[in-house]
């Protein structure tokens, strides 16, 4: 089960690199304006095993943010109950990242450990505001937090004030617990669905507004049905209710997406052959075309070719 919300976690990451930013700045306090590089690294690292073969891990990110000063982050997401054992796992990551990136000179190793941060999918109340790094060696002790970022904590406002868009996948565990309510409410289906019908609505306008891109815009919807669908295995009507609406918010992208592509194929035929009748300026044709005065000008460069 966690297969699934590990890949929705690492194929926003990956595809939608900049909404991690507002993430980092909300975690860590930190005030990226979003026009900075970010660069990924390998997930797969190799720890080395005293007496057997070594066990390779996965992290789910490990990125470079490069603003005044290049900073590596390592994100987790986690969705089961805190039991210790994710402290040591993400201990192993680090080490190794670390190590794997040291540098030797004159004997001397130097080692950078990323910042680290987990995101909790479930919200238990075992699970602690951060976890803690205590590291005693010969030439003193080293100690820091590792901040935890609690999903379930965040309204559907918060999310959307705070630019945290890639935790809107992850947004149906707040409302886990009142699966078999919506199941076997009609009343509180629909309230469920309007809510997600909201998210849909505040999704169009940031990408009319250029927030984001349809890309993201896709790719959120589709991560958010299918983990929708994983965690509501056993509730039908949650599938098919919100489940449903993502599904068919996916299909009319695709199906808007196809009609604006025709509909802008359209616009540049006029405007070549307007082009090529050499009556109207080039202002006048983008005004009329309704489309950029730079797509045109580039129409017309093809013309002379």
């Amino acid at each position: 089960m966690g297969n699934i919300y590990d890949g929705a976690f690492r194929t926003i990451l990956n595809d939608c690199r900049k909404l991690i930013i507002p993430v980092i700045n909300e975690i860590f306090g930190e005030t990226y304006t979003g026009e900075e590089e970010i660069r990924f690294f390998p997930n797969e690292h190799f720890l080395d095993q005293q007496d057997e073969a070594d066990k390779e891990r996965i992290t789910d990110t490990n990125f470079t943010i490069f603003g005044k000063t290049p900073k590596k982050y390592h994100l987790e997401c986690e969705s089961s109950l805190p039991d210790g054992k994710i402290t040591v796992r993400l201990f192993e990551y680090d080490a190794q990242i670390a190590l794997d990136e040291g540098t030797v000179t004159e004997e001397t190793l130097t080692v950078t450990f990323p910042n680290t941060a987990v995101l909790y999918l479930r919200t238990y109340k075992k699970t602690p505001d951060k976890m803690k790094y205590v590291i005693v060696t010969p030439g003193g002790t080293v100690q820091y937090d590792v901040p935890i970022m609690k999903v379930q904590t965040y309204s559907l406002d918060d999310i959307f004030r705070k630019g945290l868009l890639m935790l809107i996948p992850f947004y149906i565990f707040s409302h886990e617990k009142s699966f078999p309510e919506y199941n076997s409410n009609e009343q509180k289906m629909e309230e469920l669905k309007a809510e997600y019908q909201e998210i849909l609505n505040r999704l169009d306008e940031l990408e009319q507004k250029e927030v984001i891109g349809a890309f993201d815009k896709r790719t959120i919807i589709e991560l958010s049905g299918d983990v929708i669908n994983e965690i509501a295995q056993k509730y039908e009507n949650v599938q098919k209710g919100v489940g449903g609406m993502m599904s068919g918010a996916l299909l009319e992208t695709s199906a808007r997406k196809i009609k604006t592509t025709a509909e802008i194929e359209k616009q540049k035929r006029i405007a070549t052959r307007m082009l090529q009748d050499g009556e109207l300026s080039i202002d006048k044709i983008a005004m009329y075309t309704e489309l950029k005065v730079e797509e045109v000008e580039k129409l017309a460069g093809l013309q002379t070719v």
